[in-house]
């Protein structure tokens, strides 16, 4: 058996893993896309590093882009086989790649119509129908059922508890009479999570492949969280008179900063300004969420025994058409504009920077992870001078972040994750979707814990699992 990273290999995007088998079956673990890599980010999209008609199977570990939006450009390209997910994920998978599919193409318009002469006219990445064929291919197993792919192959699910129907993958492989049993971890959600159960316990497994995107870092406390929003939010917007933007992830973070926001309404401190999901996907994957109330912890279901409708609250508007987009950044009163691209690569939030990041009345609240070449990368690193859609912009807007808002687990709640491992049973350990300095200071951590075997695979490494 051997396994190939072309993805998520040092970075934190594009995670793809594939495993080929000595009958010559070929499972692809994820198939996400690559975002905030700078100026290789189309090259490295556009080109897998294997023939997707080659394929037999792919596991999807959840619905975030970079996990699921090379999907359609996979189909595209000749895949034909069957796409493994929870329910959750695949619901939350239609929307999400259907929304990026209408990124690229209007990202590609503009583009269009503004390239230079002599220019090549540009062609989206993919297409709507083109997700439409990759949703036509995902079959639904729910957490917790094994499922016999083939004789010789069957895969669990078990909560990771990062986004509505996060899984880690453990798949059971028979070859020449043996078992091999190895664990995916997708990526790793918090103890503890504002509204998500924690990860469950898994099986005992002999390799493990693992997110380690904080794998050097812990977060701070969640309780600060509402007071942060609440002093950016009067002081930009009572006393600045300006507008706050905050980029964010139309699945998981959106949710969050509006369950935030609703808690401070309880509270009765929620400052009297106009609040905007500038998101068509955030309403779509708000409603999902609300559809699946059993994922939420014990807390949630408190407040929902106080407050039916846990992300909604007074001065919130969800925008849906462009008009109404572009109506925003025409109107200079106070206001919050949630948007995504969480990592500002993408989707209407760029247009909400470009028209915001001149004025020093502003504030750009970054809220996750940001991949340091992305836009928000860029930001949070304190540049003067950014580019947006071609042009330079000098940034006078304050630029904030709360870092504590992220739905990865720190190296805590990675380490507490494998606590149900025996070290000396898994015979290699491979970390992925991270920077490369963090995951090395997290395989040093590894080894205080007994894990012997750690790799840490650039991209397209392969590596032979039977010696």
């Amino acid at each position: 058996m051997k396994i190939a990273f072309h993805g998520a290999a040092r970075t934190v995007t594009g995670s793809k893993h594939l495993i080929t088998l000595n009958s010559g079956i070929k499972i692809l673990l994820d198939c996400g896309l690559f975002q905030g890599m700078g100026h290789v980010t189309d090259q490295l999209n556009e080109h897998f590093g294997f023939a997707p008609a080659s394929l037999n199977y792919v596991i999807l570990s959840h619905a975030h882009i970079d996990h699921c939006g090379l999907l359609p450009r996979l189909v595209a390209e000749g895949f034909n086989g069957t796409i493994f997910c929870t329910p959750a994920t695949m619901d939350l998978a239609r929307i999400l790649m259907m929304d990026s599919a209408k990124i690229h193409m209007q990202d590609t318009e503009f583009s269009n119509e503004h390239r230079q002469p002599g220019e090549e006219e540009e062609q989206p990445l993919y297409i709507d129908e083109d997700v439409i064929k990759a949703v036509g291919l995902m079959k639904v197993i729910e957490y917790r059922e094994v499922y016999q792919i083939t004789d010789n192959i069957k895969v669990k699910f078990t909560d990771a508890g990062h986004i509505l129907g996060s899984a880690a993958v453990h798949l059971t492989l028979t070859e020449g009479g043996k078992e091999k049993k190895l664990t995916f971890s997708g990526d790793i959600g918090r103890y503890g999570d504002m509204l998500l159960k924690s990860p469950e316990v898994f099986d005992q497994a002999d390799y493990i492949i693992m997110e380690s995107t904080y794998g050097d870092s812990l977060h701070r406390d969640l309780e600060p969280i509402e007071k942060k929003l609440l002093e950016i939010i009067n002081y930009t917007c009572k006393v600045k008179k300006g507008k706050v933007i905050i980029p964010a992830f139309s699945v998981g973070r959106t949710q969050e900063l509006l369950y935030a926001l609703n808690g401070l309404e309880l509270k009765q401190q929620l400052p009297d300004v106009p609040y905007y999901v500038d998101s068509p996907l955030s309403a779509q994957a708000t409603a999902v969420l609300k559809n699946h109330t059993e994922v939420y912890n014990q807390k949630v279901k408190e407040v929902l025994a106080a407050d039916h409708d846990i992300f909604s609250f007074k001065g919130l508007r969800f925008i849906e058409s462009t008009e109404e987009s572009k109506a925003l950044n025409s109107d200079n009163r106070p206001c919050v504009i949630i948007s995504s691209s969480g990592m500002a690569e993408g989707g209407r939030v760029r247009h909400h920077i470009r028209n915001t990041i001149g004025n020093e009345r502003n504030t750009i609240l970054m809220v996750g992870y940001c991949e340091p070449s992305s836009l928000g990368g860029e930001l949070i690193a304190g540049q003067k001078v950014v580019k947006i859609f071609r042009d330079d912009y000098e940034v006078k807007a304050a630029v904030g972040s709360i870092k504590s808002m992220s739905a990865h687990g720190d190296f805590e709640d990675l380490l507490r994750f494998l606590s149900c491992q025996d070290p000396a049973r898994v015979k290699h350990l491979f970390l992925v979707h991270g920077e490369y300095e963090a995951q090395q200071h997290f395989a040093i951590r590894l080894k205080e814990k007994g894990f012997k075997n750690i790799s840490i695979p650039s991209y397209h490494e392969k590596f032979d699992l039977d010696v």
